[in-house]
């Protein structure tokens, strides 16, 4: 294995912290910089799956306490501390009632899923947030409920009853069959109707043309920001109304502006899981998942195995930056590498050979609000091997204590495969993914032109393996460069920028880096920041 050799924040005043699990010391320039770092939409963020996490009542499902128990390792308030992992955003996959492990098929909106708490519990856990100003997204999915969702129920009775007035009958998409449309899927309803239902039998669409139903929905999202949370990740945001992404764009641009009516400062996500090209429009709504950076086939990973050039990589972020912002000028984009619906990177980015490490280094040392993955930053692995088991990509936390947490119903992964530790072997471990991740987030809070500058990319002609750009926000410029190579670089940056650089704001990777006027001597697998 490569030698792993600590980050140091090279800077010029000698402020220091020690971190109490790897007493590593890590110098900070500017030590109020952290303090004054805009409080605003820009955070790091972190997907739970909530019944894999924490079991805090030894009955082997995650739970609300379990998080609350863990929030500590999340963010512990302190972000000099060294001991937690420093997120500033906590996303929360399905919370409501709901018959599957997923709960990605909602019977009530306005509740806690008994297997993972109460409100009161969920109450704690917010208000825990709050104090250590983390905020909380959750997951809403609103193109469909449960079958088993009491309005289902009560549309179904009308129609049995011949109550055609029934208002019920109007929450859902009933068609009779010549009114069935081209490329969507329906289920026998009764008599001669039928439900629209494109995921799943159990999960019919819910009619959002309906006054009836807008007016649920306003309501629930104000009974969700009046309990504190501060917005939501929307399930399947392309599918509202299938194959039609004017009218799809036009509903969320509704819930948006009710949204932000209620909580002008929310922070709204969406999954558009598409190409670049049909992903920017939603941009006019709302964030949305940046799919083409994630899985195998994404930008980090072909640039993390060598696959592709960081010029390229660099060259992609602008341009797709700038198809964004076509749509709007203030988007927020969302780097990541996965989520619950993909295989986890560790079992295509190799640890051993500082892969995973230089793919963190490249969606977080970026742009935007990047999304880390549950275990994404110990290692987990997990990946579907058949078309029914999702569950394996949603195993339980490797906490390696006495967490009784279990994985989810259909797991069929095997357990010998977790061959990169867990959060009690990395906390011991200096040189371990998890400190990487640490450090990284403390680097990215104490540099905020990372996330919010305006981007200036430079190419590099002739290096394959090193690339970067500048970033300028609010009169203040860093350069931020990536060498992915196995070999010690040095380079004159002055033939590929007229920008003088006077100091190394921080390091991060297997080897260190030092400027001596405008020439730059990074090491192997090794980022940089420069002032």
């Amino acid at each position: 294995m490569k030698k792993i050799l600590i980050i140091v924040l090279m800077l010029l005043f000698s402020f220091s912290v020690m971190s109490c699990n790897s007493m590593r010391e890590y110098k900070i320039e500017e030590p109020l910089l952290l303090a004054n770092q805009p409080d605003d939409l820009y955070r790091v963020y972190y997907e739970i799956f909530v019944g894999s996490f924490s079991d805090s009542n030894d009955d082997g499902i995650g739970d609300i306490q379990g998080m609350i128990n863990r929030f500590d390792y999340l963010n512990d308030g302190d972000d000099f501390s060294g001991k937690s992992l420093g997120v500033e955003g906590i996303w929360l996959m399905p919370i409501m009632p709901s018959p599957s492990y997923h709960k990605y098929d909602v019977t009530n909106y306005k509740e806690i899923d008994s297997k993972y708490g109460t409100l009161d519990d969920f109450e704690e856990f917010l208000n825990l947030a709050n104090e250590r100003n983390v905020y909380v997204i959750i997951d809403l999915i609103l193109n469909h409920t449960s079958n088993q969702h009491p309005w289902f129920k009560a549309a179904k009775q009308a129609m049995e009853a011949n109550d055609l007035d029934n208002k019920y009958l109007d929450y859902y998409v009933l068609v009779m069959e010549d009114e069935k449309e081209p490329g969507k899927i329906y289920y026998p309803f009764t008599g001669e109707y039928y439900y629209e239902g494109n995921f799943s039998s159990s999960m019919p669409e819910l009619n959002l043309d309906s006054v009836e139903v807008r007016a649920e929905i306003v309501d629930i999202v104000s009974f969700w920001y009046d309990l504190g949370v501060d917005g939501f990740r929307l399930d399947a945001a392309k599918y509202p109304y299938l194959n039609e992404d004017d009218k799809n764009i036009d509903f969320w641009n509704w819930f948006v502006t009710e949204c932000k009516n209620i909580n002008p400062d929310t922070y709204i996500v969406g999954e558009v899981w598409s190409g670049d090209s049909l992903i920017a429009p939603y941009y006019e709504s709302f964030s949305n998942f940046d799919f083409g950076m994630s899985q195998l086939q994404g930008a980090i990973s072909l640039v993390a195995q060598g696959l592709d050039d960081v010029n390229w990589y660099v060259s992609y972020l602008n341009n797709y930056r700038n198809l964004v912002e076509n749509y709007n000028s203030e988007a927020i984009l969302t780097p990541f590498i996965s989520n619950h619906d993909m295989n986890r990177s560790a079992g295509y980015l190799s640890l051993d050979d500082y892969e995973m490490q230089m793919a963190a280094n490249l969606y977080m040392l970026t742009y935007g609000n990047p999304f880390i993955y549950y275990g994404e930053e110990i290692g987990m692995k997990g990946s579907r091997t058949t078309e029914m088991t999702d569950a394996n990509r949603r195993l339980a936390m490797l906490w390696g204590d006495k967490d009784t947490v279990k994985d989810p119903i259909g797991t069929t992964y095997n357990e010998d495969n977790q061959i990169n530790g867990t959060v009690k072997s990395q906390l011991k471990d200096k040189d371990s993914l998890l400190n990487h991740y640490k450090k990284l987030i403390m680097i990215r809070k104490s540099n905020p032109e990372i996330a919010r500058g305006e981007y200036t990319p430079i190419i590099f002609n002739g290096y394959y393996s090193f690339g970067g750009f500048l970033s300028t926000y609010e009169n203040s410029t860093v350069g931020v460069f990536h060498n992915l190579s196995d070999t010690e670089l040095v380079i004159d940056l002055s033939n590929y920028t007229n920008y003088e650089f006077n100091a190394i704001r921080a390091y991060v990777g297997a080897n260190s880096a030092s400027l001596s006027g405008q020439t730059l001597t990074i090491g192997a697998y090794t980022s940089v920041i420069l002032k």
